[in-house]
């Protein structure tokens, strides 16, 4: 019996890294709302398509078709791995969801201000309808929450579980 509880023990899961769950954060993040940004632009909602990140790098129509938007979801995801980083290496200290919020607004301004010339698909900020600057803002503000809450909800765990470990010691 002592063997099947040493063999138990061996294969038990080691948790997972922090950083790893920000990368798998900023992944699923990337994925979830850029997919639902494509649904918003199926149903005009918006005018601005996921493809729209793949223009200044690739060349053909393929990426107009089922190809382009699924390889541009999952580039969103992974850029989105990128901006899980900096909110993790930046923000994860702070417990409030407002944080995540100001990142989301944060991302939206820098790529409709900043990055707006790199796009040729995305029209100058102040030629944009209404329905497309409202629907885009609340995605960027979602995502925002999501990857903040996240992360800094793991960074509060994290913290208070080595709190509990150091009383249960002392």
């Amino acid at each position: 019996m002592s063997k099947d509880i040493q063999k138990r023990e061996k294969l038990k899961e080691k948790p997972m890294s922090f950083i790893t769950l920000v990368m798998i954060t900023g992944f699923i993040g990337g994925i979830v709302f850029s997919s639902l940004a494509f649904l918003a632009y199926i149903f005009d909602f918006t005018s601005i398509s996921p493809r729209v990140i793949l223009e200044p790098w690739t060349f053909g129509d393929w990426k107009r078709g089922w190809l382009g938007t699924l390889i541009a979801i999952v580039f969103m995801g992974a850029i989105s791995i990128v901006a899980a980083l900096i909110y993790y290496g930046l923000l994860r200290k702070f417990k409030s969801m407002w944080v995540g919020i100001a990142y989301g607004l944060a991302l939206f301004l820098l790529v409709f201000f900043i990055l707006n010339p790199i796009f040729p698909g995305i029209q100058p900020f102040n030629e944009l309808n209404v329905n497309t600057l409202v629907t885009t803002l609340c995605l960027y503000v979602l995502y925002g929450l999501f990857v903040g809450y996240t992360i800094s909800y793991e960074e509060s765990e994290i913290s208070n579980r080595k709190t509990k470990e150091e009383e249960a010691e002392a």
